[in-house]
């Protein structure tokens, strides 16, 4: 090998690692990934809800998993037609498994917000339960988690090449108001613990202006 490609494959394999974003690749199962590593291994002890704050114990009526980049707009993305049918999608099955993803949420929220895309709204727009915004099929979640759900779109997009479902240039600005705290860090590194993958827009929140 000539020593100037030599070079360029050492260049690529010390930078690849900044360039490409890992996937999920322990998980394709999303009902047992959910059962198992997300109610029984990162959330076995309880916690708070990402959009409201409010504690829980344990999984139940009130509380269920909710996913920041909404499952019918992968499906959508994918063509692969109803919840049903996509369960026998294998890259939907991987999507669908994707723990960076997956939040605790309030059942009645995620009723309201699963279809929904992300939005800077006017004042004017309504203002309901937990702070958050909604308008048509638009919602603005509460200001301390508008940076989580940007860099969690942006790991979904760039991760599995998606649709954003929401405006680049206002996810970007969500990123800067709200940077990363210790408990978005702390989760970021229980999931890559558990599932083996990184979010980098958690790591580098600056990635996000690259975009």
């Amino acid at each position: 090998m000539k020593p100037t490609r030599l070079l360029t494959l050492i260049a690529v394999l010390i930078f690849l690692p900044n360039l490409v974003t890992g996937q999920n690749t322990r998980f394709n199962d999303p009902d047992t990934t959910v059962n198992e590593q997300f109610w029984g291994n990162l959330y076995a002890d309880g916690g708070t809800t990402f959009f409201c704050n409010t504690p829980f114990s344990s999984k139940g009526f009130l509380v269920s998993d909710g996913y920041i980049y909404p499952l019918s707009h992968v499906r959508d993305a994918l063509r692969c037609g109803t919840p049903r049918q996509c369960e026998k999608d294998d890259r939907y099955r991987q999507i669908a498994s994707d723990l960076h993803n997956i939040v605790p949420v309030q059942s009645r929220i995620e009723m309201r917000r699963r279809n929904a895309k992300y939005e800077q709204l006017a004042s004017t727009a309504p203002m309901g339960e937990c702070d958050i915004r909604e308008q048509a099929q638009f919602i603005e979640p509460p200001e301390r988690v508008k940076g989580d759900v940007a860099r969690t779109v942006a790991y979904m997009v760039t991760t599995y090449d998606l649709p954003w479902v929401g405006t680049l240039t206002i996810l970007q600005g969500w990123n800067e108001l709200d940077p990363p705290d210790d408990n978005e860090l702390t989760r970021h590194n229980r999931v890559m613990d558990i599932q083996g993958n990184s979010n980098p827009f958690v790591q580098e929140p600056a990635r996000m202006a690259q975009l």
